[in-house]
């Protein structure tokens, strides 16, 4: 996909050793600040964040579905215990990252950075939930009812702002995850997701012998 060639292009760039990016149990969220929108952009996003179409993953066939939430449940499960949530979970990122024309496997490296996979993370600055969304999206976006500790609510959001980041950096994912966490033109948080990205979220390979 467009993001992850992106991240390719600059790999040279990232420095930081993947030893230092266990999974956190703190909250990351940076010092974002609420930016002004044009009418059409805040209609966009309005748009997006209402949308309650039902998740489903988008594979090609249901084996490789099966075999990616298998893989990523394996993954998973010492931060999400329980089964049937690690599959929920799973589900709904893979969904509103695809909606969001993201890639899954970036969206999980971020929330492993922002929130280190707890769904109740608060940040010093007051951002929650799994992808660390900062409650004036609300009010700029939504509606009072969305509830930023609820999981699909809070990855729609987390989603389609960064979405909304990367367009507005055309394309470029650096700049983007600066945007995002509030930290703009700093390396430290771009290399984390993408160590965190390598280290433990790249996308498992359906072969022959995994089929059989």
């Amino acid at each position: 996909m467009r993001l992850t060639q992106q991240l390719k292009k600059s790999a040279s760039l990232l420095f930081l050793a993947t030893a230092g990016t266990c999974l956190s149990s703190t909250a990351l969220a940076g010092a974002q600040t609420e930016g002004a929108l044009s009418a059409s952009v805040r209609a966009v996003l309005q748009r997006a964040v209402a949308d309650q179409g039902a998740p489903k993953l988008a594979f090609s066939s249901q084996q490789e579905a099966q075999f990616w939430l298998s893989e990523m449940s394996a993954r998973l499960k010492k931060k999400i215990p329980d089964a049937e949530s690690r599959r929920e979970f799973l589900s709904t990122v893979h969904y509103e990252a695809v909606r969001a024309g993201l890639d899954p496997h970036l969206v999980l490296s971020l929330i492993e950075v922002e929130s280190g996979f707890n769904k109740y993370a608060l940040s010093r600055v007051g951002a929650r939930g799994y992808m660390q969304v900062m409650p004036f999206w609300v009010k700029s976006i939504g509606t009072r009812e969305h509830n930023l500790f609820h999981l699909r609510v809070n990855l729609r959001y987390g989603c389609t702002i960064l979405r909304h980041y990367v367009d507005i950096e055309k394309g470029d994912l650096y700049r983007a995850l600066g945007r995002y966490n509030g930290s703009l033109g700093k390396a430290e948080y771009p290399n984390l997701v993408k160590a965190a990205w390598h280290k433990h979220w790249t996308a498992p390979v359906l072969t022959r012998s995994k089929i059989n």
